[in-house]
């Protein structure tokens, strides 16, 4: 049976998604930029937004571990998963299937 998800652990939804959505823009800023056309407007504009949703992330992450209760393990691979470029997204979908991210009994 599946449970609603708490108000932290949507949060935490959305700030894996945006991390997730800013880092593959990066990613393609980069290719642009190093690639063939040489255009860094990319890199201009999912820079500092990729920044922003990092940040968001971790401090989300931590709200989240906190009202969440989860194990040190959880919060840890929460934490790594900001690094590698779109580890947010399925971390979010496996934490969801494993009921972290949803209001303890």
């Amino acid at each position: 049976m599946s449970r609603s998800l708490a108000p932290a652990g949507r949060l935490f939804a959305v700030a894996a998604f945006l991390e997730g959505f800013t880092w593959a823009g990066l990613l393609i800023g980069m290719a642009f930029k190093y690639g063939a056309t040489g255009n860094d407007l990319g890199v201009k504009v999912f820079g500092p937004l990729h920044g922003g949703a990092f940040l968001f992330y971790v401090v989300v992450t931590a709200l989240s571990a906190l009202r969440l209760r989860w194990p040190w393990w959880a919060t840890l691979l929460a934490v790594i998963a900001a690094v590698p470029p779109l580890v947010t997204v399925p971390l979010e979908m496996g934490f969801r299937r494993m009921g972290l991210l949803s209001a303890r009994p």
